[in-house]
């Protein structure tokens, strides 16, 4: 008995219904997963370039870029509320500009009123198709031509294969052979199974084969038998998938290794899964635009709801996905597959059929089976497209939809239908139509370039025909902020093929901005995506710590004076003071040239004389025509000195002697010489001096002798002390009894 794959189903894990209008949360106050999505979304055209890694370079640059800057008060915030316990884990996901996060439903509601916001959705779980089996093996893989590529030379040799699905069981033999290896070949979002593919479902393991299967089992299960697979494990071991974690799958695959110099990206991308049907979903939408930016078709299972007409699903309606729909051997539809109209919109659901009824493929612990539904249609279209993307390496993927739909074999009404879309795959057909059909493709070295404002970069735009296109393509080009302006040389390529200097002049505004140049010939045009950074010119910055010093005159002050590169400055910084009068000191710098950045010792010395004061001094750093400057403060305290008596009073009788210890201390440094003198003695009294005069700080002792004639009564003794301009005094008292 068959038993078709069921599509997926779409779960919400709570209805939110945010958008960016105000919303009352419920109480009490409880988690829930969300994505938080940005109101602006890279739009990027298709990304063409003769060199694979720098189309996925230029991409993978662009969307990090617009996301790290639209997102920053969004995760600002979400710190914020995350130290406060109030959110629990932030996800950044920047292939479709949105932040995946578990908060509370308050931040939730917050995060909505953001101007920068365009909706906070709830996060959702999606369950894994079912796996069913069947009596009977098809010749499918016949039925869709793929022997006549195959007789060619063309086997997928070189080309990679994707699946976003429950997992690859690695242990099968037609499967481990096949797939790439290494780190940037696997991937569960969902961390169950970091480092070795798995699938204990084995739907990802189905669809796998019918795409890259060999003849292990006695007949050839593949389409592209000498293809390679990498696989996204959306799918938990209950199977289930989040929003999340399919964001997260679609990003891993535009970089599987996280390195953007590497073009380890897919050729094609499978996805047999669906959500609920009949409705438009465009969640996923930024996701799938961006895949075939890259020139990635992301190939879906357009469901299993037939016969019912309108039962589109979401992904798969989603414009930028090709929906593939099963017909059985006899190319009649399978009752079971998803009809048009598309509730998204597009002309004709689905855009292609493919064998998809009792398909033998590849199963669980090495063995096969044979399984029904689109499901397993789908990986038929995707196993095509890597041979004809051996034949034609580049191809857009709107040209490969195109030699898609024109090479399907026309079924039901005639023309494009609700049904069988443009029809039932015959890839050798869409080969032929690649090879005759005239086109273009456009593509731009470098990818990105940086400049300064006003400041030029270069491109070269190359443009390909094929299939016998030998006509003019006129250049132009959008997404140059205003200010800059664009000159291409020549205008026009004459003769279908060659090659046109591209000459941009930056505008003064800094950043990146992501140019699509276009060429048009006719009716028909085709655009490459190229970036341009405009970055501030080299500079430096000079700072000084400290900013003041006190010293005293003679003293020597320092400073350290900072250099810091700005924008890969690497030049020399003379440093000069100006400012400071000689009569106050000299400046030197060690080292008084910084090379590119670094610090140098400002060492002011000051003379001996120099007046007390504060003293702006002028650091001025030099290179070529860029100047900055920084001042630091010199403040000088007065040399000086104090006297003081000890004690303070004595008392003798006539003919004894009072002894004074007389202090000069130093101020601001002073060490002077300075020279005592006793007035206010009594009438036949004398004073004798040891240690005068005194180098400060130092001391004398003043001795004051009475004589029997010396008269009675209290005295006021003054010492004064000198030192060229400088005096000071002090008094003490004496008794004489």
């Amino acid at each position: 008995m068959m038993v078709r794959c069921r599509p997926l189903v779409i779960a919400m894990v709570t209805a939110l219904g945010l958008s960016g209008t105000a919303w009352a949360a419920p109480q009490p106050d409880p988690f829930v997963d969300v994505i938080v999505v940005m109101k602006s979304q890279v739009v990027p055209g298709p990304v063409v370039s003769p060199d694979r890694r720098e189309r996925l370079r230029s991409l993978e640059k662009t969307l990090r870029d617009h996301a790290t800057r639209t997102q920053r008060g969004a995760r600002d915030l979400l710190a914020v509320r995350r130290g406060q316990g109030r959110v629990t884990s932030v996800v950044p996901l920047w292939i479709t500009n949105a932040i995946g996060a578990r908060v509370r439903a308050s931040v939730a509601a917050e995060l909505a009123r953001r101007p920068e916001v365009g909706a906070v959705r709830p996060d959702s779980t999606i369950q894994a198709p079912a796996v069913t089996t069947a009596s009977a093996a098809e010749p499918n893989v016949a039925q869709v031509n793929a022997p006549a590529l195959w007789d060619l030379g063309y086997r997928g040799q070189g080309m990679v294969v994707a699946s976003m699905d429950t997992g690859v069981d690695l242990s099968h033999p037609e499967l481990a052979v096949r797939w790439r290896g290494g780190a940037n070949s696997w991937y569960d979002p969902n961390g169950q199974h970091p480092s070795t593919p798995t699938d204990v479902f084995g739907h990802g393991t189905q669809t796998m084969g019918v795409m890259v299967g060999g003849d292990g089992g006695g007949t050839s299960v593949g389409v592209a038998p000498d293809a390679r697979w990498i696989a996204v494990k959306i799918f938990n071991d209950r199977g289930q998938a989040t929003s999340t974690g399919i964001h997260l799958g679609y990003q891993w695959l535009l970089d599987p290794d996280g390195n953007p110099a590497t073009a380890d990206a897919p050729n094609v991308v499978n996805n047999s899964w669906t959500m609920a049907a009949g409705s438009c979903s465009l969640d996923f939408q930024p996701d799938l635009r961006n895949l075939r930016a890259a020139g990635i078709v992301p190939v879906f299972a357009a469901g299993n709801y037939g016969p019912t007409a309108g039962t589109s699903a979401s992904p798969a309606n989603n414009p930028e996905a090709l929906a593939v729909g099963s017909v059985d051997d006899t190319d009649t539809i399978a009752p079971f597959s998803s009809r048009g109209p598309s509730a998204c919109g597009q002309a004709g659901y689905p855009q292609l059929v493919a064998p998809g009824t009792d398909i033998r493929t590849t199963d669980l612990y090495g063995g096969y089976l044979d399984a029904s539904g689109t499901s397993l249609a789908a990986p038929h279209v995707a196993g095509a497209l890597a041979l004809l993307l051996q034949t034609m390496p580049g191809l857009t993927a709107d040209r490969q939809v195109s030699a898609l739909q024109q090479g399907a074999v026309d079924l039901g009404p005639a023309g494009a239908d609700n049904s069988y879309g443009s029809g039932r795959l015959d890839v050798l057909a869409s080969y032929n139509w690649l090879r005759s059909t005239p086109d273009f493709a456009v593509a731009v070295a470098p990818s990105s370039a940086t400049t300064q404002p006003g400041g030029s970069a270069q491109y070269t735009v190359t443009v390909s025909g094929s299939g016998g296109f030998s006509d003019d393509v006129g250049l132009s080009l959008t997404g140059l902020p205003a200010g800059g302006t664009a000159t291409f040389d020549p205008p026009v390529v004459t003769g279908g093929s060659g090659t046109s200097s591209l000459t941009v002049v930056a505008p003064a505004t800094t950043g990146s901005s992501a140019l699509t140049i276009t060429g048009t010939s006719g009716t028909t045009t085709r655009s490459v995506l190229a970036s341009l950074t405009v970055v501030p010119p080299p500079d430096y910055t000079v700072a000084a710590t400290p900013s003041s010093r006190t010293v005293s005159a003679g003293a020597v002050a320092t400073y350290t004076i900072g250099v810091s590169a700005l924008n890969g400055f690497t030049g020399d910084v003379t440093l000069t003071a100006g400012g400071l009068p000689t009569a106050v000191g000299t400046a030197t710098f060690s080292p008084a040239v910084v090379h590119g950045e670094g610090t140098a010792q400002l060492s002011i010395t000051t003379q001996a004389a120099a007046a007390s004061g504060s003293y702006p001094v002028t650091v001025t750093a030099s290179s070529g025509a860029l100047g900055h400057a920084v001042t630091v403060t010199l403040v000088v305290n007065p040399r000086d000195f104090a006297v003081t008596i000890s004690p303070a009073s004595i008392s003798v009788t006539r003919t004894q002697t009072a002894t004074y210890t007389v202090a000069v201390s130093s101020i601001g440094g002073f060490n002077g010489s300075v020279s005592l003198k006793i007035t206010g003695l009594p009438v036949n009294s004398s004073a004798t001096w040891t240690g005068n005069p005194v180098v400060a700080p130092g001391w004398a002792t003043l001795k004051v002798k009475t004589t029997s004639a010396t008269a009675r009564g209290t005295f006021t003794l003054k010492v004064t002390g000198t030192n060229t301009s400088l005096g000071h005094q002090a008094t003490a008292t004496l008794v004489v009894r």
